[in-house]
């Protein structure tokens, strides 16, 4: 019997662009600590610029390498991973991570072992060690309007904690609503039941959706704290970013359209746009009082970013 015609135990779809050094990093750890799964590893390149598909043809000439024309996005980019996954189960998993000791076959025999649960994720840590989280419970409009809002601080304690999940330790197995899409792994039946990522986000929000629609169908999700990676993109930077916080809230907003209604989408929409002009305010304030103006200034251009791109949102 051919490579081709044994199924694997393990499809990883990674999707990736110009983050070479990162990528070798990442496929370097799934080989030496895959254990006995038979793998099938996918990256879909999205038309880096640099030596990555040079360096993965070179050092990893097992990968199926999907090469694209343009940069096509992460969501987009995972499902050309997934209608190419032939393995029984499949992960997504960002080239900025690193597979820590048994985490892919601790993973794997968790779902070989309990035919209930159709989506798990590892304990995720951040490059320092520290954890990182990627547990939650599905948001509902109450949440959607504090989270990532001006209103957080104001948020009801015991509301925060449930929506994090800060009462499950990071060593913990426990049942959540959705885990971080940075590492996903799920039987191919799930996803043959659920189909592919949907594309109307183009970044953020497609997982907590790919959860969604799997618990749906009576699925549960998995957090298994016994299993770990490192995610090394995974840490908040301090300056703002146009492009991340447009993508972020039209994401949220599709969501909430999606699964709570147009009313729900447009309550939200009003409250995070009066939340960007309250912050553009504060910024454009601090700047005229003196406070890190060039910092203040680059938030204000990212906010009226957001602005156009939230009034144009229908």
């Amino acid at each position: 019997m051919s490579r081709m015609d044994t199924q694997p135990d393990l499809s990883l779809i990674i999707v990736s662009w110009n983050v070479a050094a990162l990528l070798e990093a990442c496929l370097r750890s799934i080989y030496a600590n895959a254990g006995s799964l038979a793998l099938e590893v996918i990256v879909v390149d999205s038309a880096s610029t640099d030596d990555s598909v040079a360096r993965v043809q070179a050092a990893y000439p097992q990968v199926r390498l999907l090469t694209q024309t343009e940069n096509i996005g992460f969501t987009r980019g995972n499902n050309i991973g997934l209608d190419a996954a032939r393995g029984r189960l499949i992960m997504l998993l960002n080239p900025d991570t690193e597979i820590v000791a048994n985490a892919l076959p601790t993973l794997a025999r968790y779902l070989d072992e309990h035919p209930a649960v159709g989506i798990v994720g590892p304990h995720t840590l951040n490059s320092d060690g520290t954890t990182q989280p990627t547990k939650r419970r599905f948001p509902t409009l109450r949440t959607g309007i504090f989270e990532s809002t001006c209103l957080q601080r104001y948020a009801p304690r015991r509301m925060l904690d449930r929506f994090y999940t800060n009462d499950i330790p990071p060593d913990a197995t426990a049942e959540v609503d959705w885990m971080q899409g940075s590492a996903l792994m799920f039987r191919h039946e799930v996803y043959h039941q659920v189909g592919a990522l949907d594309e109307r986000y183009v970044m953020y929000s497609e997982e907590v959706d790919f959860c969604k629609r799997a618990k749906d169908r009576g699925w549960q999700v998995v957090y298994l704290g016994a299993a770990r990676i490192v995610h090394h993109g995974g840490q908040s930077t301090a300056q703002a970013n146009a492009r991340s916080h447009i993508h972020f809230q039209q994401s949220k907003l599709v969501y909430f359209r999606k699964h709570h209604g147009r009313r729900a989408a447009g309550i939200l929409r009003a409250v995070i746009i009066l939340n960007y002009v309250w912050q553009l305010a504060e910024e454009w304030l601090k700047g005229i009082l003196g406070s890190k103006r060039e910092l203040r200034r680059e938030r204000v251009r990212v906010y009226r970013q957001v602005l156009r791109s939230l009034v144009r949102t229908v």
